[in-house]
């Protein structure tokens, strides 16, 4: 068995903890795993608790990278993974923090589908087809998708994402407004019957008649 002689602050901005065995510098745990694990002067540790205590270290710190990443935004469940995986974490540490995180709600494939669905309805409107393979980019599988994407009405969206565009463009000129306009409802997605029919209804609309 080995002695714990000394715990010191770390001097990175991460709050560690240094732990010193039988004299000398061991090794380091963030700050909240040194509380939560309760470890003092003259506490005696075993090879394997060490060992234990390492692995706890890395899975919180998972789980706080985790963490941070999520509060910028809802992720996808791939997302986190693809996060933590860059960051250096084993699977075994990013399953389990995926596993905790599910558990706990905030990460949920079908919540992140639906509001990336409703964000791009409010801000960006754009086609059926379109919002599928942007969840498709996000490695949503494909019947959570398909649940979310039966929502979309592409009339309704390219209507609303033509009013966003329609009082930047001249009311005075059918040609240009019709193509300007279908070029911008076409990078949202729509198919050509739409944008058609979504064209001249926002020119109506402006108290024009289609040449």
């Amino acid at each position: 068995m080995s002695k714990i002689t000394r715990l010191t602050a770390g001097k990175s901005r991460k709050k560690r903890v240094n732990v010193f065995i039988d004299g000398k510098f061991s090794f380091s745990l963030l700050a909240e795993v040194a509380v939560k694990e309760a470890l003092k002067v003259g506490q005696e540790l075993s090879d394997i608790q060490i060992e234990a205590l390492a692995g706890t270290d890395r899975y919180q710190r998972c789980l706080n990278a985790a963490t941070r990443y999520l509060g910028y935004r809802p992720r996808s469940e791939s997302e986190v993974r693809q996060r933590l995986q860059q960051h250096g974490f084993d699977s075994h540490c990013t399953e389990k923090t995926l596993a905790k995180l599910k558990e706990q709600g905030l990460v949920d494939d079908t919540a992140f589908a639906r509001f990336w669905k409703e964000n791009r309805e409010s801000f960006s409107p754009r086609s059926r087809w379109l919002t599928r393979l942007e969840l498709q980019r996000k490695g949503l599988d494909g019947d959570t998708i398909e649940q979310v994407v039966d929502e979309v009405d592409d009339s309704d969206s390219a209507y609303r994402a033509a009013l966003s565009r329609a009082n930047r463009l001249s009311p005075s000129d059918y040609q240009s407004f019709r193509r300007r306009l279908g070029e911008h409802l076409g990078r949202r997605g729509f198919r050509y019957d739409v944008i058609k029919d979504t064209v001249e209804r926002v020119w109506n609309e402006y108290g024009k008649v289609p040449r």
